[in-house]
């Protein structure tokens, strides 16, 4: 049998019955198509995506190494979903594709009604590749690397115990630049200001600007503002050997790690972006309004000026 020499490497919710059945369609269509198709290996047990005659596990470990040689990762699901994309994605220089099937889906290109275009646009390689930015984080302890992982959402530092408070003190390129008594702490991207940092108060950031963001969670002070750094900026945690209680480091929430008081936080840009696939050419406003369901009645659009005629007049 002649091997594909298009692969798509489609990954659903291994839980999610609807989501895999809807997988098994899609299979079904690329692999008519003469694309191959593959998907992690938990995603094929004893799910309909198995049933499909052609459909092969992904190879190597469950990271970044199982979309090697494939041209496009195909997310079905959430943003939970698509953020586990992400990991098999980045680092490989394969682009994500992410099809909502959750509730507000940011993350995603394309909705569940919109499935049978998709397809017919990475049959066609009808898309475009946009970077986004991700983060770096490594914890210490005593001086020693306890944690080091990566974000494209957000790297958070929360209490481990509800009913205990964190004492931390943050520090922005090498200088302190406040002590806090908080719930924790939100160091975001671009992409993920719309998520963890949007629900804690922080600004919305739109995808191609260049920035961190930090936002404390609740923090008992005066000065508690979210800010926004420069993407060259190092950001630092440090859990204050007096605080009550430990902490826990959280990675897009997927990955995380306990921590003790004095503990330290490093997270900055990094070097590996995750390539997501677009379908549309609409800007981020549009995505903005369709996803948060804004109300935009009664625009009418920009005034167009006469040339002669000075629109500050």
């Amino acid at each position: 049998m002649t091997t594909p020499s298009r692969r798509i490497l489609l990954v659903t919710h291994p839980g999610r019955v609807d989501a895999q059945r809807l997988a098994a369609g899609v299979a079904t269509r690329l692999l008519a198509a003469g694309i191959g198709v593959c998907a992690p290996p938990d995603d094929l047990v004893g799910t309909p995506l198995a049933e499909v005659a052609g459909v092969q596990a992904s190879d190597g470990d469950p990271d970044s190494s199982a979309s090697i040689g494939c041209e496009l990762v195909c997310v079905l699901g959430g943003d939970g979903t698509i953020l586990r994309g992400a990991e098999l994605s980045r680092g490989s220089g394969v682009p994500l594709l992410g099809v909502n099937l959750g509730h507000v889906g940011f993350l995603a290109e394309a909705e569940r009604e919109d499935l049978d275009e998709t397809v017919e646009r990475i049959v066609a390689r009808d898309y475009t590749v946009e970077q986004r930015t991700t983060l770096e984080v490594r914890a210490e302890e005593d001086g020693h690397t306890v944690f080091s992982s990566w974000a494209l959402n957000e790297v958070t530092v929360e209490k481990a115990s509800r009913e205990r408070m964190l004492e931390l003190t943050v520090e922005i390129d090498g200088r302190p630049l406040s002590t806090w008594g908080c719930d924790g702490i939100v160091m975001a991207t671009p992409t993920g200001s719309t998520a963890y940092a949007f629900s804690a108060g922080g600004p919305v950031v739109w995808p191609d600007v260049e920035a961190l963001l930090l936002v404390p969670i609740s923090a008992h002070a005066l000065f508690a503002r979210p800010i926004v750094v420069s993407p060259r900026s190092r950001l630092v945690v440090e859990l204050l050997p007096r605080t009550d209680g430990s902490g826990v480091v959280w990675c897009d929430g997927r990955r995380a790690v306990g921590l003790p008081p004095g503990a330290r936080i490093e997270v900055q840009r990094s070097d590996q972006p995750v390539l997501l696939a677009r379908l549309s050419s609409s800007g981020f406003t549009d995505r903005l309004v369709e996803k948060f369901d804004l109300p935009v009645q009664g625009w009418r659009g920009a005034r167009r000026f006469p040339v002669d005629e000075d629109p500050a007049t």
